[in-house]
């Protein structure tokens, strides 16, 4: 059972220079849920998304559409990243974009303090860099070019050639904390995660920590370096400030002291930068490291990270306008073991959404509320004398709920959709054992007929209260129609089983109406 204690959440803060695909979205979804859960078990959860404005890409996209870049991001932030929180029913209580004053303001007071304890010098610096990862690259992170670029050293995420750069700049001393944060990985196991994430980190951190380049002077679209404009700050070194910038450091020492430290779930790309430099960056201004870093694999469409370069992004409306957003919620939840890589087909969604929520959770609704309406005249009837039947129901409820709950803990969505489900399948099958449509024949039954329907219409609230994370739209239906207290995300979800309601049921729309879905 939840203290209360705060549970703050990120997801990274997405790079603005395309629109979103479902990757970018799926990130979203499971930050979400776990907000979602967090939420209702009691416990004081803030939940931070937003975008990442900054850098060498953006300034040349802008440039090359005619505009400023300002004006580039403005147009992207409203027309493309802010509409994908709706579209896919994020509950957000916070949006930070780069840009903002409150972000930029207190991003060059982090500089300045590590600059006056000494952790920043300049130097001269040359590596290859990647514009579309906006990093530089070890010779290990490069591969063979093909085609237009055969001959040629290119990043092997974007398949495309980097540029050898020399520039003039500043130096976070980053190789001082190498011991520091072997020591942190060390004591804290689940500070990185999965175990494989973790393993990787440890191997990198092991293998030797250079120094990092935290500016550029090379183009001016950035935050200034402080004591010296000629430089911008580099844009990682900018972006991942934005994780306590908006929640009050420099700004609002009470509400940062509240919230921080945070959980982030980022990709497993970006996985170096959230558990090396940035809690590098945090122990050299004297502040405490992220609670975890959780790094979760790719959606791989035909075998390949997703990604528009190559022309496997799917936005995320291409799924949504068809099978809806609690859907696709559920899908990449449920399909994905998360933390691990995970095949998207349309072949598979269809199915799931078919065999899952249409004839599994969805019909269970909808035969509970009917039978209620049709041999109660809507009426719920309260429990008679309990079989083990009904027994083994009601100890179910409580212990998926216990095991849901502990999923959670470890961040294994995947594991906790699958303990609910135990109580979706339990329930259908218990409704084809005990035929309430047979018992409600004879009036002899009617006790046991009334028993029968009163326990599947706490079974069927209790799923509710449990899937209202997942899938709230199809959970805030299924709630009203059962005439339960207040709204289903005002419940608490580690006592799931404990959910009043009123005294009837009302009538209830199909929540997942069968669907005849192409492939794309």
């Amino acid at each position: 059972m939840s203290d209360g204690s705060s549970f703050y959440i990120t997801t990274p803060i997405f790079y603005v220079n395309d629109v979103p695909h479902i990757g970018h979205a799926y990130t979203e979804v499971a930050a979400d849920v776990l907000a979602r859960w967090h939420r209702q078990s009691g416990d004081d959860t803030w939940s931070l998304t937003g975008t990442d404005e900054h850098g060498q890409k953006i300034l040349r996209t802008a440039t090359a559409n005619g505009v400023t870049p300002k004006e580039w991001v403005d147009k992207l932030v409203a027309e493309a990243w802010k509409p994908l929180l709706e579209v896919v029913d994020l509950s957000n209580d916070d949006f930070i974009r780069t840009t903002d004053e409150r972000h930029e303001t207190n991003v060059q007071k982090f500089l300045q303090h590590l600059y006056d304890a000494g952790h920043i010098y300049t130097g001269e610096f040359q590596g290859y860099y990647c514009v579309g990862c906006e990093e530089y690259k070890q010779p290990g992170d490069l591969v063979d070019g093909e085609g237009d670029y055969e001959g040629q050293k290119v990043c092997a995420i974007h398949s495309k050639p980097v540029e050898l750069l020399n520039e003039k700049n500043y130096f976070f001393r980053m190789s001082a904390f190498a011991d520091q944060l072997l020591a942190l990985y060390e004591e804290r196991p689940d500070f990185v995660q999965p175990e494989s994430a973790r393993n990787e980190v440890v191997s990198f951190v092991k293998s030797g920590l250079a120094d990092l380049s935290i500016s550029r002077t090379s183009f001016d679209w950035g935050v200034k370096v402080p004591w010296d404009e000629s430089h911008v700050v580099y844009v990682w070194f900018d972006a991942l400030l934005n994780y306590i910038t908006a929640v009050g450091y420099g700004a609002d020492e009470e509400e940062f002291a509240r919230r921080w430290p945070a959980t982030h779930i980022v990709g497993k790309d970006i996985l170096r930068f959230h558990a090396v430099i940035w809690p590098a960056m945090l122990l050299a201004a004297g502040l405490e490291v992220p609670k975890q870093v959780f790094g979760h694999g790719w959606l791989l469409v035909g075998g390949e990270k997703m990604s528009k370069s190559k022309l496997t992004g799917i936005a995320p409306s291409q799924i949504i306008d068809t099978f809806g957003s609690d859907a696709f919620r559920y899908y990449f939840l449920r399909a994905i073991s998360f933390g691990q890589d995970g095949s998207f087909s349309w072949e598979d969604l269809a199915a799931r959404y078919q065999a899952e929520l249409a004839n599994g959770f969805g019909n269970l609704a909808s035969r509970v509320i009917a039978m209620v309406s049709r041999y109660c005249d809507g009426v719920i009837p309260t429990a008679g004398e309990l079989t083990p039947a009904e027994e083994s129901i009601v100890a179910l409820e409580r212990s998926v709920t216990d095991a849901a709950s502990e999923a959670i803990s470890r961040l294994a969505i995947h594991e906790a959709i699958t303990s609910v489900w135990e109580l979706v399948d339990a329930l259908n099958l218990y409704i084809t054992e005990q035929e309430p449509w047979a018992l409600a024949k004879d009036p002899a039954n009617r006790a046991r007929l009334e028993t029968v329907l009163a326990t599947v219409v706490r079974g069927l609230g209790t799923l509710a209260v449990l899937l209202s994370p997942v899938t709230p739209k199809a959970t805030a239906k299924l709630w009203t129609a059962l005439g339960g207290e207040g709204s289903v995300t005002e419940q608490r979800i580690d006592r799931a089983w404990e959910w009043t309601g009123g005294a009837s049921v009302a009538p209830l729309e199909a929540l997942f109406p069968r669907i005849e879905a192409s492939g794309e």
